[in-house]
């Protein structure tokens, strides 16, 4: 096919393919694109006959793609993204005036320690803005990336989409957080014999402190595992319970009063704290506007 021939494809067919692609569902898809099952089983129709493959197979309840579809999708989708960041290069913003939509993910620390300084640095710039914030891990970034459901995430990320792009904001250090009156700092030994305080998206009760005192032959008892940071400090007000929390989290946690921080007795590393955004986004100028901001304000300050 040449570029002539390509005025006979419609684009909105192959926002419906990609998007397919990511959803293994007319339903999900219909959903996602605010379009009827009709429209988006049509379009799966034309896609068929322009690709001269049958694209997705269904297997019980899913969409798998065939071979071809995969192929498609690895072309196509960095093709898009190109489309997309071509069209935003023509576009200008201005945050005094702007009424866009951002939507981000951010990890519970984050969305408690740190947006709330960010917020009111966008609602002083843009006050016609909405900000749709999303709750994100490691695990859950990539696939809201991939889809486009958020636009920019900030948390400990491992493996992401391959057009997605990443930077470090900070290095993290783990502080102790208690709410005791005992003097004097924890030594190893009351540390490992005091109740601890866990905040757990998926409720675990052992993590990567616990993987650490295993090398020294140490174990903690947790005795609480939470979801959120949000009302930690009340949870260890009047109880013996300690918990490791990130050091920005204790900064915010022990600003409220009532719990105090110390480093804790147990040699750790420290870990990166990423930004990650589409790459189709990633010369769009509210979207770097926006990235901008959130160095600002959640990026390590000595680095600033």
């Amino acid at each position: 096919m040449n570029r002539n021939d390509l005025r006979r494809v419609d684009l909105n067919l192959l926002i419906v393919f990609e998007t397919l692609m990511h959803e293994r569902s007319v339903t999900r898809a219909a959903e996602k694109l605010f379009l009827g099952q009709p429209a988006i089983s049509a379009a799966l129709s034309r896609l068929r006959n322009l690709f001269d493959d049958p694209l997705f197979v269904r297997t019980g309840r899913s969409m798998e793609p065939t071979a071809r579809a995969i192929e498609i999708f690895a072309l196509l989708s960095p093709a898009l993204d190109s489309i997309s960041t071509a069209v935003s290069r023509a576009s200008e913003f201005d945050p005094a005036t702007s009424t866009s939509v951002f939507r981000i993910g951010l990890s519970d620390d984050v969305e408690f320690a740190l947006l709330p300084l960010l917020l009111k640095r966008l609602r002083a710039e843009a006050p016609g803005i909405v900000l749709v914030v999303r709750r994100v891990n490691y695990l859950l970034m990539p696939p809201l990336l991939a889809s486009g459901e958020i636009s920019v995430g900030v948390s400990y990320t491992t493996d992401l989409p391959a057009n997605a792009k990443r930077k470090v904001l900070r290095r993290t250090q783990y502080k102790l957080l208690r709410a005791d009156t005992m003097p004097g700092a924890l030594s190893l030994d009351d540390f490992c014999a005091r109740p601890h305080a866990l905040v757990s998206f998926a409720g675990d009760l052992s993590g990567y402190i616990d993987t650490e005192l295993e090398k020294t032959g140490r174990k903690r008892h947790v005795v609480l595992a939470v979801p959120q940071f949000n009302g930690l400090s009340t949870l260890l007000a009047g109880t013996d319970i300690v918990a490791m929390v990130p050091d920005y989290t204790a900064e915010a946690l022990t600003a409220a009063g009532g719990v105090r921080a110390e480093d804790p007795p147990l040699e750790l590393q420290s870990y990166e704290l990423h930004m990650a955004w589409r790459g189709a986004q990633d010369n769009d100028p509210g979207e770097r506007w926006l990235r901008s901001r959130i160095q600002m304000f959640f990026g390590d300050p000595e680095s600033l």
